[in-house]
């Protein structure tokens, strides 16, 4: 493609050489992958300026650069095009070198602080369990019919969107649950798409902080450009949080949906909602109230944010022609990887994976599951390394205020020595419920497992679907659920 017709939706300056005539084969913006043919845009990050390793790209071959100033350093031969704002021209270049797949294909963008990957892989089970060829993006990965993959970022860098789009239209898939961070929002990642359903689960205060938002109203705010600066088909959002009709208040064209767990006036609501127990696994059941009708509904996730996560999930399918009964009929069977992940492995005792990681999200975790009365509250839990600092002393207190016992360990200590983690976490605790220090995280988990009595419910909390703990800059490989059940068979091999 040639470089003019590349740029011919941006708005732009030459700030050196000539767009025309000037072949482009592909767009990158890590010098480490750049290549010949290439056009190299220099973004700016949180820590690091593309702009810095624009020599990088020409080394590499590169011969055209999308700038937000002039890069000197580049020899005379490389053309510099310059925009306003390099994140949101990425967007922009990105659907037209791929032909503009998002235009053939349903979004459903799926915001908010809690309930992201559950309501949209939710939404994904339903709508493939009814016929409709959905594919999924989001904290668990690219899910493209029967293919997965691992992706950085809950919502993708917009080049990223856009080739996944392609292949997504290419493998006849019509529909997409695509979660929708505040980074994503912000950073220009969704930039210009249009979503058919735009659902709101909640809002809560979480990342803010260095690297991250520097305050809840600037979380907040971002938010809310999911509803202002985005054509919505359908705003499906939850009645029960007070922030709803504030985050979705700019948007005043569409079609709304409500959902609520009790509130008789939302369009979706939730009664006779009972806990599920089995000897080892949790559950919740209630009746979904829907136009005019009161089906059952039984998950094989407990809580009342499993309650409206499943509600989100039916609204959006009814939009799409999917009976609320054939939604429940789906949600029965369906399971989401390490959101209140029931791991069964040994008897009379229930181990449950999640991806809770600040004070907010294991509250909520540790509140349900006491709910059910257990004999002991086992939780397992870390905090990341060289980031969101305050969330350490969120977690001590909640888990010495909610669980019986804790094992202090790492999660993605990253560059910050892990002991210096885990101790800060260990100086919040009061000091009212017992806990221990474990630095190696597989370890804690053996030990958590090995040390559950019948009755038990045993969290591990913070790592979720994540298939590796990040040391020192290194994803290094960890599953939680393999090393559970791995303990779970020596222990049933000695007791033959």
């Amino acid at each position: 493609m040639l470089l003019s017709d590349l740029l011919r939706e941006s708005e732009y300056t030459v700030a050196r050489g000539s767009a025309d005539g000037v072949g482009i084969d592909g767009i990158s913006y890590d010098s480490a992958s750049a290549k010949a043919g290439d056009l190299f845009v220099c973004l700016r990050g949180a820590k690091v300026d593309g702009h810095f390793f624009a020599a990088d790209a020409y080394a590499s071959g590169c011969r055209a650069f999308l700038t937000e100033r002039s890069v000197d350093e580049l020899p005379d031969d490389a053309v510099q095009i310059k925009v306003e704002n390099t994140r949101k021209e990425l967007a922009v270049i990105s659907r037209v070198f791929r032909g503009h797949p998002e235009r053939r294909l349903k979004i459903i963008g799926i915001t908010g602080t809690k309930g992201k990957t559950t309501t949209a892989l939710l939404i994904h089970s339903i709508l493939n369990g009814a016929g409709i060829p959905c594919a999924y993006i989001g904290s668990n990965g690219v899910v493209i019919k029967s293919q997965t993959s691992s992706t950085p970022n809950t919502t993708p860098e917009s080049a990223e969107l856009q080739r996944y789009f392609e292949r997504m239209v290419a493998e006849g898939v019509t529909h997409v649950a695509l979660e929708v961070s505040s980074q994503a929002l912000d950073r220009y990642r969704v930039y210009g798409l249009d979503f058919d359903a735009a659902v709101f689960t909640n809002l809560s205060r979480d990342h803010v902080g260095e690297g991250e938002h520097a305050s809840y109203e600037e979380y907040k705010a971002a938010k809310a450009k999911m509803f202002t600066e985005h054509k919505n088909g359908l705003i499906v959002y939850n009645a029960d949080d007070k922030n709803s009709l504030e985050i979705i208040s700019g948007n005043k064209t569409s079609k709304r949906v409500s959902f609520s767990n009790g509130d008789g006036s939302a369009d979706l609501y939730a009664t006779d909602v009972k806990p599920l127990r089995e000897p080892s696994s949790l559950g919740v059941s209630f009746v979904c109230h829907t136009k005019g009708r009161a089906v059952p509904v039984s998950l094989k996730t407990p809580g009342e944010f499993s309650v409206h996560n499943a509600l989100a999930a039916i609204a959006v399918a009814e939009k799409y022609g999917v009976p609320a009964e054939t939604a429940a009929r789906i949600l029965r069977d369906t399971t989401v990887t390490g959101r209140f992940e029931i791991v069964e492995g040994l008897p009379d005792r229930t181990f449950i994976i999640d991806y809770a990681h600040n004070g907010v999200s294991l509250e909520s975790a540790l509140s349900v599951i006491r709910s059910y009365s257990p004999d002991r509250i086992v939780c397992v839990f870390g905090s990341v390394g060289g980031r969101t600092y305050e969330r350490r002393e969120e977690l001590a207190r909640v888990a010495g205020k909610l669980a019986d016992h804790s094992i202090i360990t790492s999660d993605n200590p990253d560059f910050e020595p892990p002991e210096d983690i885990v101790r800060e976490i260990a100086s919040h605790f009061d000091g009212g419920a017992g806990f221990e220090i474990i630095t190696d995280r597989e370890e804690a988990v053996r030990r958590a497992v090995r040390t559950s009595r019948p009755g038990d419910v045993v969290l591990f909390a913070g790592k979720g679907h994540e298939k590796y703990q990040l040391i020192e800059g290194v994803r290094v490989p960890f599953c939680e659920r393999d090393i559970i059940l791995d303990e779970c068979r020596a222990i049933r091999s000695e007791n033959i």
